[in-house]
């Protein structure tokens, strides 16, 4: 008998075996089903269902390949079997069942063929020898059938997930657009396998900071790249613990939360946040807590229209235009603590840092060189918004 090759373990194989055993296939064919039905319950019903002959067909063409490889070196399977084998992988995960329902029951098909064939070469008279390489040889081929399957389960899989990312794609761009009707957007994000929230914080981070986000933003967040930025449309945090947990997550990656917004709003969200990202300076944003376009509206509101704001403070601020350069800062920290603290001597003294009878005297010198004007409730409003926008 010739040396076992552990590899092609069927070399070894005498091929007198295979006419003996060929007619007893339908009987192992059945065998093996009835004992993948008991060991493997998934399998029951499609077993005993409208499918059952051709499954049964499928198993004899498996054992009739198995047999043809006595005595030989071909390995065990061709590359249309292969198909086949990758197609029962790939099945399963359309079935929604787990690859370890198709194992279990290929591990029950091994033990009974196994059981059935040595049954037939002991009654023929085959030596010990034969047993050895027929329980290699069937087990190799099982594990090579399994091998395939799972190849098949696991490109089924990647496909799914491929795919599946191309749609929830599709989603976060239209939402980010404001493109297509409601039923448009609530259609497609079914089809993504994702939850339509009614309110939505848009998220820009830069380009760099995709490592590990999306497995740490989890299902609910659609993260999508674009040129120059990733885009995350996340639902609207429902409480201080949710913007908290948010926050941990876009820790040290320089990203900027718009403010919420309907689904249909998003793309204003998202302007302001790519408004507060270009506007406000970060010194070192990486190692900053996400920046909150909320926490940030009079800033920007101040930023967005510079030169607007210049031409107002030249305006209101002309009066002081005569004094030395010193005298004009002392006196626009002073106007602006006093429509701040509205007056309270006290107070602007205390943030001023001196005396309330300094205090008094500067806001005499004020009082003389605006006049009426410190009365009028408009022009307070604006002396304080060029002051606070200048950082006097």
């Amino acid at each position: 008998m010739p040396e076992l090759n552990h590899d092609l373990p069927w070399t070894a194989l005498p091929p007198s075996l295979t006419p003996l055993v060929t007619p007893h296939l339908p009987a192992v064919a059945q065998e093996l089903m009835d004992a993948a039905s008991h060991d493997v319950p998934v399998y029951a019903a499609p077993l005993e269902g409208s499918l059952r002959e051709e499954i049964r067909l499928g198993v004899e063409a498996a054992l009739n390949r198995f047999l043809s490889l006595a005595g030989t070196d071909r390995p065990a399977l061709r590359e249309e079997d292969r198909r086949i084998y990758e197609g029962l992988g790939r099945a399963e995960v359309h079935q929604g069942r787990p690859m370890d329902a198709l194992f279990a029951a290929y591990r029950s098909g091994a033990r009974t063929t196994l059981r059935s064939l040595s049954r037939v070469a002991v009654d023929a008279g085959f030596e010990a020898s034969v047993l050895i390489a027929l329980t290699e040889s069937v087990f190799a081929y099982i594990e090579e059938l399994s091998a395939v399957s799972a190849q098949g389960y696991a490109a089924e899989q990647s496909d799914r997930a491929g795919e599946r990312d191309r749609l929830r794609d599709t989603v976060a761009d239209m939402i980010i657009r404001g493109h297509g009707d409601e039923e448009s957007v609530r259609t497609a994000a079914s089809a993504a396998g994702w939850s339509l929230p009614e309110r939505v914080v848009m998220v820009t981070l830069a380009a760099d900071q995709h490592t590990g986000l999306r497995s740490r933003l989890g299902e609910s967040v659609l993260l999508t790249s674009r040129p120059g930025d990733l885009v995350a449309v996340v639902p609207e945090p429902s409480s201080a613990t949710g913007r908290r947990q948010l926050e941990r997550v876009l820790a040290g990656r320089g990203a900027v939360v718009g403010p919420a917004r309907h689904w249909r709003a998003a793309p204003d969200s998202l302007r302001l946040a790519v408004t507060a990202r270009d506007l406000l300076s970060r010194e070192q944003p990486e190692a900053q807590e996400p920046l909150w376009v909320t926490d940030h509206i009079l800033a920007l509101v101040l930023q967005t229209e510079r030169s607007l704001l210049e031409d107002l403070a030249t305006q209101r601020l002309a009066p002081l235009d005569t004094l030395r350069p010193g005298q004009q800062e002392r006196l626009h920290a002073t106007l602006l603590s006093w429509l701040k603290h509205h007056g309270h001597r006290a107070e602007m003294a205390a943030e001023l840092g001196i005396h309330e009878q300094t205090v008094g005297y500067r806001i005499n010198q004020l009082r003389e060189i605006f006049g009426e004007d410190l009365n009028d409730p408009r022009t307070r409003f604006e002396l304080e918004l060029v002051l606070r926008a200048n950082g006097r």
